[in-house]
């Protein structure tokens, strides 16, 4: 199978089924509210990736080690966060069955086992939520499972809502940054706005630079003079 032929990931994740098998005992659905609130406070990308393998290393039995990964449709795995600071080189990386199946198992006797948590993503990319046990067979029982499967679906949601939020920031610094080299121009050339937007798209286009990365660069030698 070629990387053309790897079907979209689902935009939902979440397992409607999984989540009706019955409802937590009361301590478990208290874990996760608190834990959702932990991850929603979280400020930026890797604290949030921090905080994320810290409570699936507490929340989740038997596991002795999370990390959360991404995994590119090129076969690039990256690591994002690791409990213990134990070095990603030392944990087993997620396998090219994720871009098929939401979750995988791996057992390898005395070497222990790993559970792989597929979050939301898209056709290049997503991420991975990976519990480790040094015990075989840790991963064995479907509560185990079910828990992780719960946690991973805030993990998730809460990556996306920083990537969002990331997103619409830069969106706003982009239109700042346009609207001041754009202002400038004016001033300096003598022309209309319309005019030194494009001023702005002719120089992007010819140095084959961002037109963001333009607009910086006149704000930045307009700030030094």
């Amino acid at each position: 199978m070629t990387a053309s032929d790897i079907p979209e990931i689902p935009h939902a994740q979440v397992d409607f089924d999984l989540l009706s098998a019955g409802p937590p005992d009361a301590g478990l659905a208290e874990a996760l509210a608190a834990a959702a609130v932990e991850l929603h406070e979280a400020d930026g990308r890797e604290q949030t990736a921090r905080t994320a393998v810290r409570l699936a290393r507490d929340l989740v039995p038997g596991t002795d080690h999370a990390g959360l990964f991404v995994v590119e449709r090129s076969g690039r795995v990256r690591a994002l966060a690791t409990t213990d600071d134990v070095p990603a080189s030392e944990l087993p990386a997620p396998g090219e069955e994720l871009w098929l199946s939401p979750l995988s198992v791996v057992d390898d006797g005395d070497a222990g086992c790993a559970l792989f948590l597929r979050l939301r993503g898209h056709q290049s990319r997503f991420s991975v939520l990976t519990l480790y046990a040094k015990r075989p067979g840790g991963f064995a029982d479907p509560a185990v499972v079910r828990v992780g499967r719960l946690l991973s679906a805030y993990v998730g949601i809460a990556l996306e809502t920083v990537d969002v939020t990331e997103q619409l920031t830069e969106a706003m610094h982009t239109r700042d940054v346009i609207g001041q080299a754009t202002g400038l121009l004016m001033g300096r050339l003598g022309i209309d706005a319309a005019q030194a937007f494009d001023r702005l798209v002719s120089a992007s286009q010819q140095n084959n630079v961002k037109l963001r990365d333009i607009a910086s660069r006149i704000v930045d030698a307009s700030a030094t003079e």
